[in-house]
């Protein structure tokens, strides 16, 4: 019998590619905002930064991490150690916790970035996308992927988690995340409905308004209910004329492959507003 972790994670790419041309179809039949309206160029140029930033911590992740994370497991699992060990669960019982547990610290991890500043640095790369969409569901900066995947190490041994739970947990969370990046239109009560359990396209819209009171909002990347919990939940009426990406970020240049990888050198005074 195949190993679950196997199984999910052979389905995954396949889910992820079809999402992803699910949502550039929808994002050039009915865009939310209109950037790239008769500009398939651009449109191009623009998807080819955030793979490409992509490709490279998708090398990194998979030359050096899975395999540390497979050895926080089997440290774990050999030692009857992590707060999953404590108690006899249902197999898809544990998964279930499992998933909130990784989540919650998903979204921690998340909220941590947007407050300490050394972390800020690296975030922010994904945050100075000014034309949002789903390809910057992939838009993150090696710093930041190595820095969550090295504190995966210690977080998968102290929850006792099976590899197979991260690997359904990934394979459910970044669908959402693409969903929720998307350039996308949805009627409000189909958004109102699917915010009541995930993030929705309206919420992370607000997330990444230039605003530095709405971008320290709606932090959660799957649940939305760690938003609810911990104070962070945040709308507005009028996400037309929200303004995406830094206001210390806008310049075109700024948006390039190599200026990207170099911006967390960078030292910009961030706006409070």
């Amino acid at each position: 019998m195949q190993d679950p972790a196997q199984t999910f994670d052979s389905i995954a790419p396949i889910l992820t590619v079809a999402v992803l041309l699910v949502m550039l179809l929808w994002e050039s039949v009915s865009p939310y905002f209109a950037f790239f309206r008769h500009r398939g160029k651009e449109r191009l140029l623009h998807g080819i930064v955030n793979f490409a930033l992509a490709i490279i911590n998708a090398v990194v992740v998979g030359l050096v991490f899975i395999t540390a994370w497979k050895w926080a497991v089997d440290f774990s699992s050999t030692r009857d150690f992590g707060l999953l060990r404590l108690f006899e669960w249902p197999r898809w019982t544990e998964a279930v916790i499992a998933i909130l547990l990784l989540d919650c610290w998903t979204y921690w991890w998340h909220r941590i970035n947007h407050v300490v500043p050394f972390f800020w640095r690296f975030h922010r790369v994904h945050h100075s996308d000014t034309r949002m969409d789903v390809t910057t569901a992939n838009r993150f900066h090696l710093g930041e992927i190595a820095l969550s995947s090295l504190l995966r190490i210690p977080l998968l041994m102290l929850l006792g988690t099976e590899l197979w739970h991260l690997a359904l947990y990934e394979l459910i969370l970044f669908p959402i995340v693409q969903f929720h990046h998307s350039n996308i239109r949805l009627p409000d009560g189909i958004d109102r409905a699917f915010r009541l359990f995930f993030a929705s396209p309206a919420m992370h819209k607000v997330h990444h308004s230039d605003q530095v009171a709405e971008t320290n909002s709606n932090y959660t990347s799957l649940l939305s209910i760690w938003d609810r919990i911990f104070g962070s939940f945040r709308l507005r009426k009028d996400l037309e004329s929200i303004r995406l990406g830094l206001k210390e970020f806008r310049k075109d240049e700024q948006q390039q492959f190599i200026p990207l990888l170099f911006n967390p050198a960078r030292n910009p005074k961030r706006s409070k507003k």
